[in-house]
């Protein structure tokens, strides 16, 4: 999907940039090709560019230089109610002096709708949340979930092709936030409309996306698969801000194909893959993720690479045991064990050796 063209595109920006004051850009150089039926989410930090990405596709913000294209058509110019396009907020945005059944009535009587149609259009937006008895109730009487799917069958109401969803789990507890991350992304699928999915939350965007564009500093950093991106990281931003990942200090010493020898900083040698490493004598940063840390005898495989390590501290979490590590002068290397009948429970202060293989580690940017 990386090398998409753009007769395939569905949602298109090329070459975007944005700037609020004229000198600072929120957003460089952005190109980002999406096809229909594909749920992406932008994920990043505060202030890395994807909301602005999402209010310029919506129409609430213009592009300071470059094309926005859905289905092939330019929209810069065209204002946000003519884009048909569905929006989910954190705030629901709901009118609190309506009821239900009218806050998505709105968006139909705008577009000029008779009144039968909207309100079978009403009825089945309601059904697809799984809200249909709630249509007489105002807002304030309904909890932050069912608000929240309100505001999903609002946006899903008039048959929008493409629905852009900011933070819209945000403000609801864990538990119900991850049934509705299912919810989302079933509702998404049946009815095979794209998305555009804003969250800093990256548990949230591994679970509902096909493709998470990672955002820094007005770039995407890496636009892949979830899987692809929690593997192989290309960068050390990427690897850092995509779940738990250990990282080591050292200098390359040679590269050999798909190896690169890197001394560490206490002076162990480990081979590694080079990601964004092209010679010896680079600075480098390894990195490995925690589950792929092995330190039963028995569980190494034989090319497994071992280190030293000091224990600092074992967490039982029930399903696993987190055990935070010295290694190689990092205090704060974690490994992740499942919890099974024959994994030794370390005690703080044991020397320990631990292994991975090769392929599991990672030769990125200083």
């Amino acid at each position: 999907m990386a090398d998409m063209k753009s007769s395939e595109a569905f949602v298109e920006f090329e070459r975007v940039q944005k700037s609020y004051d004229g000198e600072n850009l929120v957003v460089k150089d952005l190109n980002l090709i999406m096809p229909k039926g594909e749920f992406l989410t932008m994920l990043g930090p505060s202030g890395s560019g994807k909301t602005t990405c999402l209010m310029m596709l919506a129409g609430f913000e213009t592009a300071t230089h470059g094309d926005i294209r859905l289905d092939g058509t330019s929209i810069n110019n065209i204002p946000p109610h003519k884009r048909g396009i569905g929006m989910v907020f954190q705030n629901y945005a709901l009118f609190p002096h309506m009821t239900v059944a009218e806050n998505l009535a709105f968006p139909l009587e705008v577009r000029k709708m008779g009144k039968s149609e909207r309100e079978q259009k009403v009825k089945r937006a309601l059904d697809m949340v799984q809200m249909g008895e709630f249509g007489g109730r105002r807002p304030a009487q309904l909890s932050g979930g069912q608000q929240q799917r309100i505001a999903l069958a609002r946006a899903l109401v008039f048959e929008a092709e493409l629905v852009l969803m900011d933070e819209p789990l945000g403000a609801l507890d864990k538990q119900l936030r991850e049934h509705m991350q299912f919810e989302i992304k079933r509702i998404a699928d049946d009815l095979g409309i794209t998305v555009v999915y804003v969250t800093h939350d990256q548990t949230e965007a591994l679970t509902m996306s096909d493709r998470v564009a990672v955002f820094d500093d007005g770039r995407i950093q890496q636009l892949a698969p979830p899987d692809k991106l929690y593997e192989e990281p290309e960068n050390s931003f990427v690897a850092q801000f995509i779940g738990e990942n250990n990282t080591l200090e050292g200098v390359v010493k040679e590269i050999k194909g798909d190896t690169a020898l890197v001394r560490l900083d206490d002076g162990e040698l480990i081979d590694c893959k080079p990601i964004n490493v092209t010679q010896p004598g680079e600075r480098t940063r390894v990195s490995i993720r925690p589950e792929r840390v092995e330190y039963n005898k028995e569980r190494l495989h034989e090319d497994a690479h071992t280190l030293k390590a000091e224990v600092l501290e074992f967490i039982y979490m029930g399903d696993i045991f987190r055990t935070r590590l010295r290694v190689a002068g990092n205090e704060d290397f974690v490994i992740k064990t499942r919890n099974a009948p024959d994994q030794v429970r370390l005690r703080p202060g044991t020397q320990i050796e631990i292994g991975w293989l090769p392929e599991d580690c990672r030769a990125l940017d200083a």
